[in-house]
């Protein structure tokens, strides 16, 4: 702790960098959130780290305990875009309805906001852009799946694996040009996939801007870094590749098979159509539901996510 942070309120920031645990971990820990998955030599560092600087959780804590807002908080980030959010707010709502509830979303890249939680005093709140880029005790929604824990990693294994069973093993993994959190776990994911699935390293890199530099990054994947698959951040950075392929004259998958990731509507249209990974989003808006409400969360009875085939693979 500094004299600076010593000086002003504690914050649940000041608990967290003392336990060397995530703020999430400290906020479910202090506001008693069902459904974690947090040791309890964790629980007991993060009570102890909360008593050393004086941190008093915020009022979020009293609503959770009392229960006497009947909403609940989503923040999606700015993981805007593909399918799996859009659902994911769906399916999570409805079980909300059900059991007598409302959600509130918003779309905070730097997380939830007090001042929101200071107006809403919502019930409970959960922070998309902490349970997707932090680690698998910061993911309380994803639960287990045929053995393995069903996040991200999850999906992008999937992702990677359809590629080698196609024979692929020279892949590049591209990235969106813009720097966001979110893209780098999905890199630090496939590169942990790569491992897993014996691969070489991915050739990692990003796609953007006009119709030239996309077909400059693409000519230099299949050219220079003798990439024969792509396994894209998404399916807008798919689509890129796609277009990038297309200047060139490029076809695939007989040049370069490109797989997506969260299928999008708008990439149905492409031709050759796109292969992606579909993920449940509805079924992962009501485990977030079950899991904020402290309510049971049933074993996953069907697949997190399958591979969508088209013709890109």
């Amino acid at each position: 702790m500094t004299r600076e942070s010593l000086a002003r309120r504690p914050t649940i920031r000041d608990v967290a960098d003392l336990a060397g645990v995530s703020t999430a971990t400290v906020s479910y820990v202090l506001n008693g959130t069902a459904g974690q998955t947090i040791t309890p030599s964790t629980r007991e560092r993060v009570r102890r780290a909360a008593d050393s600087v004086g941190y008093v959780p915020h009022r979020i804590a009293r609503a959770l305990r009392e229960g006497r807002s009947p909403v609940v908080l989503l923040n999606v980030g700015a993981m805007i875009g593909g399918s799996t959010v859009a659902t994911l707010v769906e399916g999570m709502s409805a079980e909300l309805r059900r059991h007598g509830h409302s959600l509130l979303v918003t779309a905070e890249p730097g997380g939830i906001i007090a001042d929101v939680i200071d107006a809403v005093a919502p019930r409970a709140t959960l922070d998309l852009t902490v349970v997707t880029t932090g680690g698998e005790e910061d993911d309380v929604v994803s639960g287990v799946a045929a053995g393995d824990h069903a996040g991200f990693a999850f999906h992008t294994l999937a992702q990677l694996r359809h590629l080698v069973e196609r024979g692929h093993r020279r892949i590049a993994f591209v990235g969106p040009a813009e720097d966001v959190p979110f893209a780098r776990t999905r890199r630090a994911h496939a590169r942990s996939a790569a491992r897993q699935l014996g691969l070489p390293p991915l050739v990692e890199t990003v796609i953007g801007g006009d119709e030239a530099r996309r077909a400059e990054t693409v000519e230099r994947l299949v050219r220079e870094e003798g990439v024969s698959a792509v396994a894209a951040h998404s399916d807008d950075v798919a689509l890129a590749v796609l277009a990038g392929m297309a200047t060139l004259g490029l076809r695939a998958p007989q040049d370069l098979a490109v797989i997506g990731f969260d299928e999008d509507a708008a990439a149905r249209l492409w031709r050759p159509s796109l292969t992606t990974v579909r993920i449940d989003g509805a079924a992962y808006g009501r485990r977030a539901a079950r899991v904020v409400l402290g309510l049971p969360v049933p074993e996953w009875d069907s697949a997190p996510s399958q591979v969508v085939l088209g013709e890109s693979t």
